[in-house]
């Protein structure tokens, strides 16, 4: 065997991809941090209200890391006359250990909004996208929050919003009476009443970038941040606006500094 053969195949050989166990937080952290990265990059989220859910895809990805998979269990025609619908069940299956680990239910119907023209195998197909974001999300949730994106499937959100039409009371006529002749009096004089300024507008908090939110999560993968800050700051890390999320990023600098300045000193 030449030298060249020999050199490719250990390469062959020593080519690895990285997975993650899910029962160890530091790495779920790190699969986080990467999470974010691949979902931004590959633009697998829907922003709906200002805020970020991840597409089913995203959820996917997660899951395949942690050598999780979707199986679906069953698609159930439950359509009438009137209403095509669907109901769908997905179990996750974790490869490593060979049981299964989560599952999810969802249904799918031409009576919502924005389906009512959809054939009926894009039903099904729907029902069980979303079963498959479901399972995933009932495992995984913290995870997609970690990574900075709504815990809840994009599937799930309704785009259009549902705004029920509010029925008008009937207006009943009521006969009118004519009145009695008044006396005219005297006009009162008019006072100038200045106009009230209008009140300003009140712009939306423009929320942590997704830049921003990526570097809160590198800095709390440093050994020195402590688990419980970890936690606190992950929990809130959606609820930060752009001022905040400066000043958290600023805070975690500082205290990374001073620790290991602090560690260095004791050496």
């Amino acid at each position: 065997m030449s030298e060249a053969t020999k050199t490719t195949k250990e390469q062959v050989r020593k080519t690895k991809v990285e997975s993650y166990d899910i029962s160890r937080s530091d790495e779920t952290l790190h699969l986080a941090t990467d999470l974010a990265k691949f979902i931004k990059d590959n633009k697998l989220s829907t922003t709906v209200q200002g805020k970020e859910f991840v597409n089913v895809e995203g959820w996917q990805y997660a899951g395949s890391r942690l050598g999780i998979v979707p199986i679906v269990d069953h698609v159930i025609n439950v359509s009438n006359e009137q209403e095509i619908k669907y109901q769908a069940k997905v179990t996750l299956f974790d490869m490593r250990s060979g049981h299964t680990v989560g599952a999810g239910f969802a249904i799918c119907s031409n009576k919502e909004q924005g389906k009512k023209f959809y054939q009926e195998f894009a039903i099904m197909s729907m029902a069980q996208t979303r079963a498959i974001g479901k399972a995933y999300r009932n495992i995984l949730a913290w995870i997609i929050r970690a990574a900075g994106y709504e815990p809840t499937p994009a599937e799930e959100m309704d785009y259009g919003g549902n705004t029920p039409t509010v029925a008008q009371p009937a207006m009943t006529a009521v006969p009118t009476t004519t009145p009695a002749p008044v006396a005219a009096a005297a006009p009162a004089s008019m006072k100038a009443v200045p106009a009230e300024a209008p009140a300003p507008e009140v712009s939306a908090p423009a929320y942590a970038t997704a830049s921003q939110k990526e570097e809160i999560i590198r800095l709390l993968n440093h050994p020195v941040i402590s688990r419980p800050e970890k936690t606190k700051m992950l929990l809130n890390i959606n609820r930060l606006d752009e001022e905040r999320a400066t000043q958290a990023i600023a805070k975690l600098k500082k205290a990374i500094d001073d620790r290991e300045n602090g560690q260095a000193a004791a050496a």
